[in-house]
């Protein structure tokens, strides 16, 4: 070592110096700033000895990260600073406690060799002189700043003050008074590297500005932590006070213990502060109360719901989208667009951090799944499950929960849920939206309104909790069968996914991987007892179903796998492969026929295609003629908006009867029935217009109606074809009945995009515009005058695609 303690004087390349580098951990020392520093490693007390045998000057800088203990040159900042060393002690533990000085900011340039210690190469950072009236006022400033500062601290010696004012030099006064501030390294290291002391003079300036409002806020809290302290002695002298009173009484120490167990609740359940004070002021009324009071039980059941509740309770979201996408295709087979919108929803979770949640209406008929989707959210999401149903529910308590001052008061249904969900940010599913009710106790949808507006429901009030809940982390979930029920407003603040019905494909895909597992597992049943065939199952759902979602499926598939159960019970070890043949012995004759609306074409007979809560459905119009006085007569229970469209298609034909080749005068002499069957179930709506006018039309002129062909849409007085919705739902129902060609207006076809394409390439949907397109498309062999007649007459012979699917057995 002591042949390179000489070099400390040689002078590097371009009017560098050479000087043993010492690296700090977690310290910054700056120039004109005296501090102890205790060293450990081996190169540090090698450069230290090496500094003193030259002329004690070394060169102090610190590492970029605190955990390396062998630190390099790309781990050590480029500036630093030259300090001497004063005086050097030694430790018992063998360590080193060295006084140094801070003397002059250093750039370094490069760093020697390495062993037995660090040698840089470092060039002098000379300030810059600035004796202009702004850097006059800029010390003046700082001065009086730290004035302030020394004031307010006691931590800082006065006499400290007495040092600064004798400075005249800008940058020395700048760090001298940086080296009595309590910073951070990074900000040391800052300060280090600006050479201009005007520039240094400002950054301290904000220092100081930065400290005192720091120290406010300190003055501030120890004030209010002080009156605190000072409430709570208070509280204390006079509860045991009162211990003592109870006593000398003979009231029991259960009361006691109970009001005890109480506070300590109370102090753990990390309630909102307004909160915390309302239950230590329920708490005091219980403690003064006789125990046989009957206030005590009320004030009991508050404390119990209240201090339940999740106040501060949260469960973390799964924000891996592959692994919530996995999850939710494993439970649902489709529904696509749903489980878009929750991985949407996370993926903003992921990048933000903070969002409200969403609240999501799921509308679509029943058994489609809606239900069964809010718990798969939940799993998906790594969140609590709750669920409320809303169908029947007239009272509007039964949302916002009851006033105390009624005997059996209990909170509403939303508060209910998220005490037993058990978490502040769980799936809620409120179910059966649309059948909610009002009487004279109210109207529960209005209450709704706060619960699911995400600009309000941060601040829920319930009549019983008497206190805001937050409910801006749930992820509300409604379901609804339609919308029509649910009122404006309440439709409003929810984001509407509807849920249209399954097309075959679908049904068989969701019956292989859900249904047929779960009927075989809760029937007991194994995939060697039961093997159900692709054919079979194409069967079932064609003639022993007829509906938007599956749950008449599972119905019949649950009635075959308890009919195998019981065979099983009997005969053990048999096996049954269920086949189309076999079919009818376990679910009995055929229910609906598939492909045969109509074996052949028929005069004043249409099928028109409807929207109901059960999804879309085909719907025939019949028209007879009688000979009469001109008299229309409606029936099958049709709605207001049915029969004005009936009387506008009939003012439609006799606005046109010269073109339709009739007299001017048919219908004088006539009557005409227009009758929809199933006169039990009530019909409603524009879209059978359409259908309505052809049927009459065929009725009037003989042409029969194509048996193949179903059509759709509102008519006008002057033959237009109007917008109808549930344009999906209606062609998925013809395509169940066999249906080859399909009429829908269009102003409807962008709605083709919904419709799967596998239905799109089995059937020939056909755009209009007005009530002459759909004439020439659906009547055989009927022509307008001056008008071409295309090839209409459709085949009538029924081809279902049955195919061979006996051979292939439904893997589960």
């Amino acid at each position: 070592m002591s042949s390179t303690s000489n070099n400390n004087k040689e002078n590097g390349a371009n009017g560098t110096i050479r000087l043993p580098l010492l690296a700090l951990r977690g310290v910054v020392v700056l120039p004109h700033m005296v501090m102890h520093l205790d060293v450990g490693r081996e190169r540090s007390k090698n450069a230290l000895e090496s500094a003193i045998e030259g002329e004690s000057m070394v060169v102090l800088t610190a590492q970029k990260e605190s955990g390396v203990d062998e630190p390099g040159e790309e781990d050590l900042h480029e500036k630093g600073t030259v300090a001497r060393v004063k005086q050097v002690v030694k430790l018992s533990e063998g360590n080193l406690r060295v006084l140094i000085e801070g003397l002059q900011r250093c750039e370094i340039n490069r760093i020697n060799y390495f062993d037995p210690y660090l040698e840089s190469e470092v060039a002098i950072l000379e300030e810059h002189k600035n004796g202009d009236r702004h850097t006059e006022a800029l010390m003046r400033s700082l001065l009086d700043l730290f004035e302030q500062l020394v004031k307010n601290n006691k931590n800082i010696s006065p006499d400290a003050l007495q040092t600064v004012k004798e400075i005249e030099d800008p940058g020395k006064l700048t760090d001298v008074i940086a080296s009595h501030l309590n910073l951070k390294k990074e900000d040391r290291q800052q300060l280090l590297e600006v050479v201009d002391p005007r520039q240094r003079m400002e950054k301290v300036s904000e220092m100081l500005h930065y400290e005192m409002e720091i120290m406010e806020l300190e003055r501030t809290i120890q004030n209010r932590v002080r009156k605190q302290m000072e409430q709570n002695q208070k509280e204390y002298y006079l509860r045991e006070q009162m211990k003592a009173i109870q006593e000398e009484l003979g009231e029991k120490e259960d009361k006691k213990e109970e009001v005890e167990e109480y506070r300590e609740k109370i102090n753990k359940a990390g309630l909102p502060e307004e909160v915390q004070e309302k239950l230590f002021k329920e708490v005091r009324r219980l403690e003064k109360m006789p125990a046989a009071a009957a206030e005590t039980v009320v004030i009991r059941n508050y404390l119990d719901w209240v201090l339940d509740l999740p106040w501060s309770t949260f469960t973390e979201d799964r924000l891996d989208l592959g692994e919530v996408q996995r999850i939710l295709d494993e439970d649902h087979y489709g529904l696509e667009k749903v489980k878009t919108r929750i991985v949407e929803h996370l993926a903003v979770r992921r990048l933000t951090r903070k969002i409200k949640g969403p609240i999501l209406c799921l509308v679509g008929p029943p058994g489609v799944g809606k239900t069964s989707l809010g718990r798969s959210i939940a799993r998906a999401t790594g969140r609590n499950f709750t669920r409320i149903t809303l169908g029947g529910v007239r009272d509007e308590a039964e949302i916002r929960g009851h006033r105390r001052t009624y005997v059996g008061a209990l909170p509403g249904r939303i508060v209910q849920g998220m005490h037993q969900a058990g978490s502040k940010n769980p799936v809620f599913l409120l179910d059966e939206v649309d059948k909610l009710a009002s009487d004279f106790r109210g109207d529960p949808a209005a209450a709704l309104l706060e619960v699911l507006d995400p600009e309000q429901n941060y601040s829920f009030s319930d009549h019983f909790i008497e206190s805001s809940f937050d409910l801006s982390r749930v992820m509300f979930i409604t379901t609804a069968n339609t919308t029509h029920n649910i009122p404006r407003t309440l439709l409003d603040r929810m984001e509407t996914i509807h849920i249209s019905g399954y097309t075959e494909e679908e049904k068989l895909e969701i019956a292989r991987r859900h249904l047929i597992p779960k009927q075989l597992e809760e029937n007991g049943l194994t995939g060697e007892n039961l093997q159900i065939s692709e054919g079979s199952l194409r069967e079932t759902i064609r003639q022993y179903t007829r509906e938007a979602g599956v749950r008449n499926l599972e119905r019949n598939l649950s009635t075959v796998c308890r009919k195998q159960a019981r065979r099983v019970n009997d005969e053990p070890g048999y096996s049954l492969k269920l086949t189309q043949k076999n079919l009818k012995k376990y679910l009995g004759v055929p229910r609906y026929r598939y492909g045969t609306v109509e074996s052949q074409d028929r005069v004043g007979v249409a099928s028109g295609l409807g929207w109901m809560e059960t999804g879309g459905e085909l719907i025939p119009v019949e028209v007879s003629l009688m000979k009469g006085s001109g008299k229309l007569t409606l029936t099958g229970k049709m709605g207001n908006v049915m029969q004005e469209s009936a009387q506008a298609a009939l003012s439609y034909i006799r606005s046109r009867c010269e073109e339709l080749g009739l007299e001017p005068d048919f219908f004088q002499n006539l009557d005409i029935h227009v009758h929809v069957p199933e006169g039990s179930i009530p019909k409603d709506g524009p879209s059978a217009g359409t259908a309505m006018a052809v049927a009459m039309v065929s009725s009037l002129t003989g042409a029969p109606v194509s048996c193949r062909a179903a059509l759709t849409g509102e008519i006008t007085l002057r033959g237009r074809v109007l917008h109808v919705g549930g344009i999906k739902e209606k062609v998925l129902a013809a395509h169940r009945a066999g249906i080859k060609k399909v009429i829908i207006p269009a102003e409807n076809r962008h709605d083709k995009e919904e419709i799967p394409s596998n239905v799109l390439r089995q059937l020939e949907v056909v755009e209009v515009e007005h009530m002459d397109e759909v004439l020439r498309e659906v009547l055989v062999n009927f022509q307008l005058p001056g008008m071409e007649s295309p090839e209409k007459h459709l085949p009538t012979d029924v081809v279902a695609d049955d195919g061979d699917y006996d051979n292939a057995v439904i893997n589960h």
